[in-house]
């Protein structure tokens, strides 16, 4: 069941937190999906972890009032740590939840314990995508959910799977809220992120700019040094 948590100054960060004796995970999701993203892995792997899922601002039940950027979405997610008593978890992002993932570790790397990001990266979006981003938002704000821009958000946030349950969520989205998402996909990590390697059972740290992380192993990508924070 969706909780509501006031965070930092007041924002309100829509969450699940299902529970259990385990370590603590923090999943993030991509783009114009929510929490319910990862009912499937929670299904999995409830009873091995402590598995917390957030509506990001702007998706799901977390309002976005105003402009905002993934730095303050990676402060919302740490708030939601605090108020719900976690110091230290890991941290599991898809595509723009990785995006946030990156910032949650070189805000506070003291307490992201690992990372797994899928299809994310460091860098801003490419111009050429960014542009089709804003026609998109665009074309919502004058036409509405059509069928054709539903269709276009499926092919890009699901591929071939079925869409039916999310584009019932989309239809609901105004202009401005496709607006105040797209707005923040033009920034980037302007620090050093961790790209970390394993050879063996030995860890180590490279601290050096990261634009794309294209996959990960199947080991955790653990952070076992500082980072610089970026304000």
């Amino acid at each position: 069941m969706r909780t509501t948590a006031k965070v930092n100054d007041g924002q309100p960060v829509s969450y699940v937190d299902y529970g259990g004796d385990g370590p603590p995970v923090l999943l993030l999701h991509s783009y114009l999906m929510d929490a319910d993203m990862f009912v499937p892995q929670v299904r999995t792997l409830s009873g091995t972890f402590r598995l917390i899922a957030m509506d990001e601002r702007g998706h799901g039940s977390t309002p976005a009032d105003g402009p905002f950027t993934y730095w303050d979405v990676a402060r919302d997610a740490l708030g939601l740590l605090d108020e719900l008593g976690v110091d230290r978890a890991a941290v599991v992002g898809t595509s723009q939840g990785g995006f946030i993932a990156l910032r949650m570790a070189l805000l506070a790397p003291e307490r992201v314990t690992a990372l797994a990001l899928l299809g994310t990266s460091g860098s801003a979006e490419d111009p050429e995508v960014a542009v089709g981003y804003r026609q998109a938002a665009a074309a919502w704000r004058e036409l509405g959910p059509t069928p054709e821009l539903l269709d276009l958000n499926a092919a890009i946030c699901l591929g071939s799977h079925d869409a039916t349950e999310w584009q019932a969520k989309w239809r609901q989205l105004s202009g401005d809220q496709i607006d105040r998402v797209l707005s923040t996909r033009s920034s980037e990590t302007t620090c050093s992120t961790a790209c970390l390697r394993s050879t063996a059972r030995r860890w180590f740290c490279t601290a050096r700019p990261m634009p794309r992380i294209p996959s990960i192993g199947p080991a955790s990508w653990r952070l076992p040094c500082r980072m610089p924070h970026h304000r």
